[in-house]
């Protein structure tokens, strides 16, 4: 069966992998409700098939590595174990090498309120680790962790803290914007943290504007040896007087070249990037 034959790090020491893109709106054009605080864990709950097919989409379209449907999803261990379960199954039936990225998304996603795009969340290291430890547990069965849309340092640190040790393999990504975390922290300070992680296989960013992706890597890269990963949003700007989307400024597949010359190895996409484009970053990784 198609499957990934071994660990994702040893297939980044040797070329570029291709990322599937956003899981919330492949749901919703295949007609899925994600009202509430579950977003896409309330299809994953409900609707296991749904999630299935979706990853299957983002695999048909070239993807090798398919990140769960965790990320909104708090401490229920039987939703966080089927998410793995549903994207192996989506990539043991895909036609090439396909691996499972386990999403663990921020505290702030959980609380659904938008703080992910904050950080600074105010109860501590401590309890950050506390808060992840569980999940993280739960999420093992998968290939390697997606430590996703992290916005500050305190939570990179807890993060970090609760994988030292375990031998399991992770990725860190923060949420950026304007040359800075999220929460403001200079960016070589906040991808030093993980520099010297073993745990830790690739850093870089998701869910931030394209044009915030290549200095982002730079200073990635001023820091640290590890490969480096992007997985931004579409670039679209939200029109709230009109409820709408204003197109991009720069569309998929952006400029790439830029990134994988700044190191970038692990390339996709985030917010409103479907199977489409996915299929259009493919022939810019070969």
């Amino acid at each position: 069966m198609p499957r990934a034959t071994g660990p994702l790090a040893d297939a980044l020491a040797r070329r570029a992998v291709l990322l599937d893109g956003g899981l919330s709106n492949q749901l919703t054009a295949q007609g899925n409700d994600l009202s509430g605080g579950l977003w896409t864990g309330r299809v994953l709950a409900e609707r296991p098939d749904q999630v299935e097919a979706a990853h299957t989409a983002y695999a048909g379209a070239g993807a090798e590595v398919l990140i769960t449907a965790s990320y909104q999803v708090g401490h229920d261990p039987g939703l966080l174990e089927r998410s793995v379960t549903v994207a192996d199954r989506a990539a043991r039936a895909a036609g090439h090498e396909v691996w499972v990225a386990a999403s663990v998304g921020p505290y702030g996603a959980v609380l659904a309120d938008g703080s992910e795009y904050r950080g600074r969340y105010g109860i501590g290291a401590g309890a950050l680790a506390d808060f992840h430890r569980p999940r993280i547990e739960a999420l093992r069965g998968a290939d390697v962790l997606a430590l996703e849309t992290v916005p500050d340092t305190e939570e990179a640190e807890a993060l970090l803290r609760v994988l030292a040790g375990t031998g399991a393999r992770a990725w860190l990504s923060y949420t950026v914007a304007d040359g800075r975390t999220r929460a403001g922290q200079p960016l070589d300070e906040a991808f030093a943290l993980a520099a010297a992680a073993p745990e830790v296989v690739a850093v870089g960013v998701n869910c931030c504007d394209p044009a915030d992706v290549l200095p982002a890597l730079r200073a990635a890269a001023s820091v640290t040896a590890k490969p480096l990963l992007a997985y931004p949003n579409d670039g679209s700007v939200w029109d709230a007087a009109t409820q709408t989307w204003h197109p991009p400024a720069a569309p998929v597949p952006w400029d790439v070249p830029a990134w994988r010359a700044a190191g970038a190895r692990l390339i996709g996409g985030c917010c409103r990037v479907g199977p489409d484009d996915i299929a259009a970053l493919a022939p810019h990784l070969t």
